[in-house]
């Protein structure tokens, strides 16, 4: 995946003040650890998103989940098992109607924007303060101090004697493709045979009418003691239409005869991309529009600075790899071009083994067509075909799942799915969740007492960091540096990321 030449390097700012919720508007009830990433790896994010972490622009942020006002659970959803639900589907074929006829619904939208209100409102403010307070070298003196840096082996084996060897595993599931679907009509029942099982079921009354009749013929006790009716018993439909695919149901909903055209384009994040630049100052418009109708933004606050900081600038290398994907790893905007302009763009970061979701802004003239959920329908079945040239690329992850807000439950509607157990790290099914968190706003999902975190911190010595144009590990840091000590800090840090992060991401220490 990523060179020996390629690092994160990553100032960690601890989580000590709390700041505003976005969901219940707690002015202080709001606490999350953060760091400022000046670069990073697509691997690291993965395994830090798989540990409850999240970015805004360069600022990655991990919720403090017990002490939180509304806590935020990851959820990632299995693509490979998806089944659109009836509320996918009529939104699907809301969008059919649309570019086929060219008429808006009328109400509001069934779905909510693929972004965290708190994700965007909260570790937004604190990156500016955090960007504005750092007093440190740029990022290009980070990147020269580590071209010139001695190799990590090197720093290692200054102090073998203080660092244990550890270990590191990893592990692939195989997966497979759906293929397309056969539709075969089942045949309708005969007369007396009960319902048409293509109709909305109805049998009930109907059911209970004809066991009263039949009460009444046998009431009448014919002389050869037999009713002369009997009951017929309602068949079972055979299930023999095989599932449409989220792609079927895709495909329909942009007909071959249309007043409207949709492209969705892909356009890597990067100044250097033609069409990332071509569309540069569109987006920036429309982003403005989205932010000043949907959350009530002042024109300040959705400059085009902001939305180059928090959509644009992302701390993600890319990278490419010969079992990855055609387009590669790294940031990605994904446009909804709709008669040769943009309504919707979908910002979103393709990993190692999953497509995660960032952040969505759309046209507020189309918010009746449920744009939310729309382009969350669309990335699964974008995640599908990455995972058809790399396999083990096969999550989609949604953000944050927050129970305690029920506006921004209809993420668990994209099944199955898992949420992150807060303590354990590991996955669960969402149906095991849910229970736990009607009870309690926090919850540790895994229920098995004597499970643990399987990366806890095993030795600080061997956390890395960059320090005076040297990489070397705490243990050779804490020597040569002079002044109080900042185990304390260094500690907490290399729990949050895990040993495994801790051993390859960089921590700059001035």
């Amino acid at each position: 995946m990523a060179g020996n030449k390629s690092y994160t390097i990553v100032e960690y700012f601890g989580g000590d003040d709390g700041y505003r919720c976005g969901y219940c508007k707690n002015e202080k009830g709001n606490f999350s650890h953060g760091m400022w990433s000046h670069t990073m790896t697509v691997q690291d994010y993965q395994d830090l998103i798989d540990r409850g972490w999240r970015r805004s622009g360069k600022y990655v942020y991990k919720p403090i989940m017990n002490k939180t006002c509304c806590p935020q659970y990851t959820i990632r959803c299995h693509v490979l098992k998806f089944q659109p639900s009836k509320s996918h589907k009529k939104i699907l074929k809301k969008m059919s109607k649309f570019i086929s006829k060219g008429e808006l619904p009328t109400g509001q939208d069934d779905g909510e924007p693929m972004d965290s209100v708190c994700g965007e409102e909260g570790p937004r403010e604190l990156s500016k303060v955090c960007h504005a307070e750092m007093k440190c070298v740029a990022i290009t003196d980070i990147q020269k101090e580590v071209a010139e840096c001695p190799t990590i082996t090197e720093a290692q084996k200054e102090v073998a004697d203080a660092a244990p060897t550890g270990s590191e595993s990893s592990r692939k599931d195989p997966v497979s493709v759906p293929d397309g679907r056969t539709t075969v009509t089942a045949p309708k029942p005969g007369a007396g045979m009960g319902a048409d099982p293509s109709r909305p079921p109805c049998r009930k009354a109907k059911d209970l009418r004809k066991e009263r009749r039949l009460q009444k013929e046998q009431m009448r006790q014919h002389a050869d003691g037999v009713s002369s009716i009997v009951s017929p018993t309602p068949p079972t439909p055979t299930q023999t239409n095989q599932t449409k695919t989220l792609e079927d149901f895709i495909n329909e909903s942009l007909p071959d005869n249309f007043s409207h055209c949709l492209e969705v384009r892909l356009v890597p994040v990067s100044f250097e991309d033609p069409q990332f630049t071509a569309s540069y100052q569109q987006s920036v418009a429309l982003y403005a529009r989205y932010q000043m109708a949907i959350h009530g933004d002042d024109p300040s606050e959705c400059s085009e600075s902001e939305f180059r900081r928090f959509l644009c600038d992302s701390p993600l290398e890319a990278e490419y790899s010969p079992d990855g994907p055609e387009v590669g790893y790294g940031s990605f905007h994904q446009q909804y071009w709709l008669d040769g302009r943009i309504v919707a763009v979908g910002v979103i970061d393709i990993l190692p083994t999953c497509v995660s979701s960032v952040y969505l802004y759309y046209h507020p003239e189309f918010a009746s067509l449920s744009l939310g959920s729309y382009s969350a329908l669309r990335e699964i079945a974008f995640t599908r075909q990455m995972q058809k040239q790399s396999p083990k690329l096969s999550y989609y992850y949604l953000g944050f799942y927050i129970h305690s807000c029920p506006k921004m439950r209809y993420k668990g509607q994209y099944r199955p799915s898992d949420l992150l157990c807060p303590e354990t790290y590991v996955w669960l099914p969402i149906e095991r969740c849910l229970p736990q968190l009607e009870n309690s706003r926090y919850a540790r999902f895994n229920q098995d007492p004597d499970a643990g975190d399987a990366r806890v911190l095993k030795d600080v010595n061997r956390a890395l960091v960059l320090y005076r144009r040297a990489v070397m590990p705490y243990a050779a840091y804490s020597r040569k540096r002079k002044g109080s000590s900042d185990e304390t800090e260094v500690q907490q840090y290399a729990s949050l990321v895990g040993q495994d992060c801790a051993e390859r991401i960089l921590l700059y220490r001035a």
